[in-house]
């Protein structure tokens, strides 16, 4: 994963079982010292349902400890994973009043 400055990462490669972890593993430290984070996907040349489980795990942690997480060029497989498994409203969690927390409804 390559660090573009100010909470921007772009991630190049595969997204797979072989390596989904050691990217959650090398992206914990980057990740910590930014609120706000969007991370390029247009590089992944190939992922599967361990790519989407990445993502996941990242919109989880970002949830968590108050962080936005945004991605963009989002792989094709992804979102047919993501489609499938039903969970494609699950990509936008992480970003900014998408996630858990809402504002409560004003009564008249």
């Amino acid at each position: 994963m390559k660090d573009l400055g100010d909470g921007r990462f772009a991630l190049s490669g595969n997204m797979t079982f072989a390596t989904a972890e050691r990217i959650l593993r090398e992206s914990e430290e980057p990740f910590a010292q930014h609120t706000q984070l969007e991370v390029d996907l247009s590089g992944v040349e190939k992922t599967d349902s361990a790519g989407l489980a990445l993502l996941l795990e990242w919109i989880t942690w970002a949830n968590h400890t108050v962080r936005e997480i945004r991605f963009t060029g989002m792989p094709e497989r992804i979102i047919a994973i993501a489609e499938t498994t039903e969970v494609e409203q699950l990509l936008t969690r992480g970003e900014r009043w998408a996630g858990f927390i809402e504002a409560p409804e004003e009564s008249s």
